[in-house]
């Protein structure tokens, strides 16, 4: 390994975090639901000193980039009450249904979010959108190859769903409105940035 030749820091010509954790020397549950459990635990330092650190454990999430033939990508608009406003973001949902695979769930969200089934389906990526307090993994899928469900099996949408708005974009309107600020979502900026590299 080389050092920077004027800034703190090595080269690196392959970059990958090295193994390694701090042992978990005790927790506390401080709150839990089917959705998820918010913990304080205490981490030991190589030092010998203890930090309480308080961590969220949702159930793992999937996001879908659904691209129709033209290549552009479907999002979704609606309300989200912890930000306090709309926002623009791409399917997505939680894995809740037990034995439920990530793409069986990614399908089934968004089936149930766009009124669409997909009959190509490809990984984009594995995500950790909140490292610094949270477990949360989200797999992002490619989806294509896109038909509408029928309009007897749609599902009737509750709440903030129920109040969605569809939008097609094209990547490059796509990636200029996550530059821009437009689009602030993790996963979906993730998931668009991931679309417009392919």
């Amino acid at each position: 390994m080389t050092a920077h030749p004027r800034l703190p820091g090595r080269l690196a010509e392959r970059v990958e975090a090295g193994p390694g954790s701090w042992p978990q020397v005790g927790s506390e549950v401080g709150f839990q639901n089917g959705y998820l459990t918010l913990t304080v635990d205490t981490i030991e330092a190589p030092d010998g000193d203890t930090h309480p650190r308080v961590v969220v454990r949702p159930r793992r999430a999937v996001g879908v980039a659904a691209v129709d033939e033209e290549g552009r990508i479907l999002l979704v608009e609606q309300y989200r009450h912890p930000m306090g406003r709309r926002m623009l973001e791409i399917p997505a949902g939680l894995m809740d249904i037990e034995g439920e695979e990530p793409q069986q769930t990614a399908a089934r969200e968004l089936a149930e979010e766009t009124d669409l089934v997909a009959r190509d389906w490809r990984e984009l990526v594995q995500i950790a959108p909140t490292v610094g307090y949270s477990t949360e993994t989200i797999t992002i899928f490619q989806a294509s190859g896109l038909e509408p469900v029928a309009d007897t099996d749609r599902t009737e949408r509750e709440a903030e769903e129920a109040d969605m708005a569809h939008w097609w974009v094209s990547p490059d309107d796509a990636v200029a409105a996550c530059l821009d600020g437009r689009i602030t979502d993790a996963k979906s900026v993730v998931a668009i940035l991931a679309v417009a590299r392919t």
